[in-house]
């Protein structure tokens, strides 16, 4: 059989179409990860080691059951609902701190800001001397981001104590960074030409970037915000594991003393108010994403939102846009009234006082404390532990995403045919339903509680961690990959269902291949959010860099822990280029 396709006439032949390389940098990429999964699973002694506590099933049964009876009694329902309003303001205040710091840090972490703002030409054009500033600032930002809240809560309670100002500080720092690359990122992809047509109109580059590219950024920068607020509930109650959060540190104790019943109620109170925030912001996304661009969860956690050109306004009158900036305007004044944060004590003497003492005793670093390869067990058992749990929670988010698109299975939707019978739909509801409260679920409850959790049928190691990493993690990636499919293309959808294919060809042919190399991408990033958690198991005895930090913080080790910060900090931005680098090796494939 021939290689190539000719014309069957006396004419020319056709252009040989040739094979593409099975050797490419995809395929080299996806080997890559294969072997990583082995390396990780090697790490574990999952064949060597016991791993089982075959007498902790009868407490998960327990467990399980006390589901069904909750603690219902007044003075536990008034303690859940203080926890909850309690969580819910300092989510608020981390949030509003966070996008104050993200704001003027975003634009100065622009490159649009250098080159138009404060230009420098020369004969050849643009002069590149703003990149040093421009540099600094986004190292000083990454380096910000790259330590989890948990462990800036941890700083600023040997700093201030158990003050409110604790949680929102240990909100505000890291979230504030990562705001500000989100931030800067939608301000270097907004469209330029009105802002150069103002430059070259005479008017100054202040003034033209105020008013061209701040005005069509800020609808992606009020979305970004409200998402971000989602967020900022999920850290709220994280922080509660070291007494910096409610609901977290109430079921934390609860947990401790063994009180199920009251973990459940404390558990359906977190659930509802994850629940409320998801629904309102990703409806408030969709709202603003008709004018301005199209905004979903899984975009802004790249940072990957392209606005439109030319720029639409966001409609004024929306009753889902007013009705959330009034909330908005409402609910922040009310959190930091519940929570009263002592902004004095950040600068009293006391507090100046522990500054000083642990910069004293954090300086010289000594990275001599371990040996070259204790640094690469510890390092070794973080990275190991973040590539299960993501590996597991991308597989498991990926098949649970389908089923958890709105625009899926329900009537109407890709793979509906018609003549559906009324069985078919009522399982095709009931599909929607539980995959988006399994999502729910496990997104809502912390790693560490997870963790905690299985630590019951689960001896202590990689395992427990990264299952509790990979069920949280799952959660997020199920929700950000069900909405990239429901705004997936769906012409080339409605052609195969013209030319008469079925449900399977429309899957494999339609869906599948616009969805999948995305997926891809966000399961890369949230690798890199996964590798920061892992801080958060070792709190819980999971082993690694974490662990490690958590002996040092008890201790008041303050050398070691800035040294075992820095190496930690230097396996991110690791991460973070090994991830990035896939994720272009993906998209430009």
């Amino acid at each position: 059989m021939q290689e190539t396709l000719t014309s069957k006439t006396s004419g020319p032949s056709l252009t040989p179409i040739p094979r593409p390389s099975l050797l490419n940098a995809r395929t080299m990429w996806a080997l890559i990860f294969i072997g990583s999964i082995m390396w990780a699973l090697a790490q574990t002694r999952l064949f060597r080691d016991e791993l089982i506590n075959t007498g902790g099933w009868t407490v998960i049964s327990r467990f399980i059951a006390a589901s069904l009876q909750p603690t219902l009694t007044p003075d536990f329902l008034w303690l859940t609902l203080d926890a909850t309003l309690t969580t819910l303001a300092f989510a608020l205040c981390g949030t509003v701190s966070s996008l104050v710091i993200g704001f003027g840090a975003g634009i100065l972490a622009s490159e649009v800001w250098w080159e138009s703002v404060m230009p420098r030409r020369n004969r050849f054009g643009w002069s590149k001397s703003y990149r040093a500033p421009w540099l600094i600032v986004r190292s000083i930002l990454a380096f910000f981001r790259a330590i989890h809240e948990i462990i800036w809560g941890l700083f600023f309670i040997n700093i201030i104590g158990l003050d409110p100002l604790t949680a929102i500080l240990a909100i505000a720092i890291p979230f504030g960074a990562i705001t500000a690359k989100v931030f800067s990122e939608i301000l270097d992809e907004t469209p330029r030409q009105p802002l150069i047509a103002l430059q070259n109109s005479g008017v100054s580059p202040l003034k033209a970037f105020a008013y061209t590219l701040i005005p069509q950024a800020f609808p992606d920068w009020v979305s970004y915000s409200f998402y971000r607020f989602e967020c900022s509930i999920k850290a709220a109650a994280v922080l509660g594991i070291i007494g910096a959060g409610e609901l977290g540190h109430e079921i934390f104790l609860s947990l401790q003393s063994l009180k199920y019943e009251q973990i459940w109620t404390l558990f359906f109170a977190l659930f509802l108010l994850n629940g409320i925030a998801d629904f309102w912001s990703g409806l408030l996304r969709r709202r603003l994403g008709s004018g301005a661009s199209r905004i979903t969860g899984a975009a802004l956690e790249l940072g990957d939102v392209q606005p439109a050109s030319p720029w639409q306004p966001v409609r004024q009158n929306d009753p889902v846009i007013r009705g959330s900036l009034i909330a908005a305007a409402l609910l922040i004044p009310f959190a930091f009234w519940y929570v009263q944060p002592d902004l004095g004590r950040l600068f009293s003497a006391q507090a100046v006082e522990h500054f000083r003492f642990i910069g004293d005793r954090a300086f010289p670093l000594n990275f001599g404390a371990f040996s070259l390869a204790e640094w690469y067990r510890l390092a070794s058992i973080t990275m190991a532990m973040s590539l299960l749990a993501m590996a597991g929670a991308g597989i498991a988010g990926l098949l649970l995403s389908y089923p958890a698109a709105n625009n899926f299975l329900l009537p109407g939707g890709l793979l509906d045919s018609r003549g559906r019978s009324g069985l078919r739909r009522l399982l095709s509801w009931t599909s929607l339903l539980l995959t988006r409260a399994i999502l729910l679920v496990t997104r809502s409850i912390p790693p560490p509680i997870w963790a905690l959790l299985l630590l019951f049928v689960l001896f202590p190691g990689i395992i427990p961690g990264a299952v509790g990493l990979g069920l949280y993690t799952m959660g997020v990636l199920g929700r950000l990959m069900a909405e990239v499919v429901e705004n997936v293309d769906e012409r080339p959808l409605r052609a195969l269902k013209a030319l008469g294919s079925d449900g399977g060809q429309i899957f494999a042919y339609g869906v599948l291949p616009p969805t999948f190399p995305r997926f891809i991408s966000y399961m890369l990033y949230r690798w890199e959010e996964t590798i920061r958690a892992t801080v958060v198991i070792g709190l819980v005895g999971a082993g690694g860099l974490g662990r490690l930090l958590t002996e040092q913080l008890i201790g008041f080790n303050y050398q070691g822990v800035l040294t075992t910060l820095i190496v930690f900090v230097g396996l991110t931005f690791l991460v973070d280029l090994i991830s990035a680098t896939a994720r272009r090796a993906f998209r430009e494939g």
